[in-house]
């Protein structure tokens, strides 16, 4: 990963240093100079700042507007979705909310909680858990939207190259955290960035193409914090989680736990256009070792456009593999990983039926905790941040005048085949 800009415009000049490290591969040898086309598009997406305007409003070098080319579809659909999603329920920080209290708890619950202390000593230990109150991590991703298919039956997908086969759009990230709903995350894929955060009061997210905006609900955790970088907020995550049986993954048998969140979690997070029927979430832990070796989390959205008669609905669902384990100050992090997401919509007719299937693969690089000068300022909202009143925000946050696009994609013929290119211009759909 590098953390600094070279200076292409200058030779003399001095290098930048980079809030979010670039992999490597996106200096590699696929452009003249060494150059890849990534990189030229974060050349493009970072020179605005030097001349303190946002990427929004780009202007060239005598002052007059100029032209930085959208991002393209794939890569804002990725982002939207993959990017930043959050878990379906708000988290205590204390680790003693996640105990074991086995007194009048029906036997699934029971065994649930056991897991749940095995998985505390797997993870280095109570104490060693309780020592950590603040974390930082650096690492890289590739990610691809890797299926489309609309209409009924007979329709085929379109498939494309997909991450085993060298598919997939580079990119790199920062998290910090404080407590679980105290985070912050720089995500930059293919020269495109998307910012988001909670402040302890409020979730919201940023990207280059849609103003600041606030997820509706009480602020929740990072996903991709849940997916082996936090054992402490895992195991308050599946506190309450019932055991639904076992399940073989790769060569792991595994406790399947179940958390579902409740109808007032779902109901804070709804509007009268938009409608959270179902957010649950599974966590597989391994039998031998007894840490996390599965993330999987499914919730469905009815969404009714005002003027529109028919309602639409969402289906997405995000298994996350989590992989090499290692010791990081006493503690197992898991440094590297994959997520299969599938985004499936339907309605009442076939014809109305898309599905679009997206992957990611992600390493850890750097990993290091109690951050000195890590204050509550460092999580602060954007200056720009809108909260909506109640029925002008869907559930991640956008207005209503984006709901009629939001609920029909928009598809671009490709190689003679309808692809799934984005949900809306803004490309965000997840909460």
């Amino acid at each position: 990963m590098r953390k600094l800009c070279p200076n292409y415009d200058f030779e003399d000049g001095l290098d930048t240093v980079l809030e979010v490290p670039i992999p490597e591969e996106m200096f590699g040898s696929g452009h003249k100079h060494g150059i890849t086309n990534s990189w030229l598009n974060v050349k493009s997406w970072i020179r605005p700042y030097a001349i303190g305007r946002l990427p929004s409003t780009p202007f060239s070098n005598n002052g007059t507007a100029a032209a930085i080319p959208a991002p393209n579809a794939d890569v804002q659909l990725l982002l939207g979705v993959v990017g930043a999603p959050l878990i379906p329920l708000p988290l205590d920080s204390d680790l003693q909310s996640a105990k074991p209290t086995f007194k009048n708890q029906p036997i699934e619950a029971s065994m649930a909680k056991y897991i749940i202390e095995q998985y505390i000593g797997a993870a280095g230990g109570e104490k060693a858990l309780s020592s950590i109150h603040s974390m930082y991590a650096m690492g890289k991703v590739k990610m691809v939207a890797s299926e489309f298919s609309s209409g009924g039956p007979s329709s085929k997908p379109v498939k494309v190259k997909g991450l085993k086969n060298g598919g997939g759009e580079m990119g790199g990230f920062v998290l910090w955290q404080k407590r679980p709903d105290l985070w912050s995350l720089e995500l930059v894929l293919s020269g495109c960035k998307i910012s988001a955060g909670s402040d302890g009061k409020v979730a919201w997210r940023q990207t280059p193409w849609h103003h600041s905006h606030a997820s509706r609900g009480p602020p929740r955790p990072l996903r991709r914090a849940l997916q082996g970088l936090d054992p402490k907020a895992t195991a308050g995550l599946f506190a309450d989680a019932v055991c639904i049986g076992e399940k073989v993954i790769g060569t792991e048998d595994c406790f399947v736990l179940k958390l579902e969140a409740k109808p007032g979690s779902l109901k804070a997070r709804s509007t009268r256009h938009v409608e959270i029927i179902r957010h649950v979430i599974w966590g597989c832990f391994s039998q031998r070792t007894g840490l996390l070796t599965q993330l999987e989390d499914s919730h469905i959205l009815r969404i009714k456009p005002p003027g529109f008669d028919d309602s639409v609905f969402w289906e997405t669902t995000m298994e996350s593999s989590i992989e090499d384990y290692r010791d990081v100050d006493g503690i197992q992090i898991a440094h590297g990983g994959t997520t299969a997401v599938s985004l499936f919509r339907f309605g009442e007719t076939s014809e109305r039926h898309s599905r679009t299937r997206m992957e990611e693969s992600w390493t850890i690089e750097e990993v290091d905790f109690n951050i000195v000068g890590l204050s509550i300022d460092c999580f602060l909202p954007p200056g720009d941040l809108r909260k909506a009143e109640e029925g002008d925000v869907a559930e991640d946050g956008g207005s209503l005048p984006e709901l009629r696009r939001r609920a029909a994609f928009v598809t671009a013929a490709i190689g003679g085949g309808g692809k799934v290119a984005a949900f809306d211009e803004q490309g965000e759909f997840s909460d």
